[in-house]
């Protein structure tokens, strides 16, 4: 059973796609949701889940498909993918350096920050061990 409708999509977002590109952001977005909660819903029954994490939960997939439609791909290298310098007759323009000073990486992530702000408190992001 899918975790979203499209019509659910559109009345939420109000963004103007076609429903062959709901399919690719959502087949995308849902696996990545997947992940950060650990496949909660591939183990429990989203229909007779508490109707507020279930709210929340189709929140935070609606954002990461947004964040996909907004950016124009799905994917870490193609989030990521910028040049760093490209010249047009006698303009040159060079992006800075993805590495900071410390060397840490400046990437994008493939995971929207509304994401976390959707399930933040649902109990969806628990990645403790399980004691059974």
């Amino acid at each position: 059973m899918p975790y979203l409708t499209y019509e659910e999509f559109i009345e939420a977002t109000h963004l103007d796609i076609d429903k062959y590109s709901f399919k690719k952001l959502y087949t995308k977005a849902s696996a990545i949701l997947d992940n950060i909660t650990n496949y909660y819903y591939h183990h429990h029954d989203i229909t007779e889940d508490n109707s507020w994490r279930v709210r929340q939960f189709k929140q935070a997939l609606c954002s990461q498909m947004e964040y996909f439609a907004v950016l124009g791909s799905t994917t870490f290298e193609e989030i990521n993918k910028t040049p760093q310098s490209f010249q047009a007759g006698r303009t040159s323009v060079s992006n800075a350096s993805r590495f900071n000073p410390r060397g840490k990486n400046e990437s994008k992530s493939l995971a929207a920050e509304e994401v976390y702000m959707h399930l933040s408190g649902t109990g969806l992001l628990y990645s403790g061990v399980n004691p059974s």
